[in-house]
């Protein structure tokens, strides 16, 4: 499965060369964010991950959360954010259609938008238990662009 999607914040990329995907992993998921910034492979990853719960078209995008992570290593930074995200997912019933992550040296600040979950619209297909370190990966690929990947327990 991939999917490009329009970009939900204005001016932050005007040529879309960005998305996510799932990968294979034997019982888990993996998780993948692409875009031209560390930030929006960031982003596109978190809509990676909530696409695992639901089908993102299905989820409006009514409340707003903040997340925020500090670590100096961009990995364990987007292995923070994931994290956090999955405990905000599970604590607050919640799923998200839209992430604008921002990064400014070793901090990440995120707006998230979305709402609470519900079982009859969104029919939730797994509950994800966290983020594990198998495949944990932030790097430029050959034509510059940011991936950052993960595989998820569920």
């Amino acid at each position: 499965m991939n999917q490009l999607i329009d970009d939900p914040f204005q001016g932050e990329q005007s040529m879309k060369n960005y998305g996510w995907s799932h990968f294979d992993h034997r019982a888990d998921m993996g998780i993948e964010g692409r875009g031209p910034s560390m930030a929006m492979a960031f982003s596109q990853a978190g809509l990676a991950l909530n696409a695992v719960i639901s089908d993102l078209g299905s989820v409006k995008p009514v409340t707003v959360r903040n997340l925020y992570c500090r670590d100096d290593n961009p990995e364990m930074l987007f292995f923070d954010f994931i994290n956090e995200l999955i405990y905000l997912i599970a604590q607050e019933n919640m799923i998200f259609s839209e992430i604008k992550a921002a990064i400014n040296g070793p901090e990440l600040e995120a707006e998230l938008r979305g709402e609470t979950i519900d079982p009859l619209r969104h029919d939730p297909s797994v509950e994800i238990k966290g983020a594990s370190f198998s495949e944990l990966s932030v790097k430029k690929n050959r034509s510059g662009q940011w991936v950052a990947r993960c595989v998820v327990d569920v």
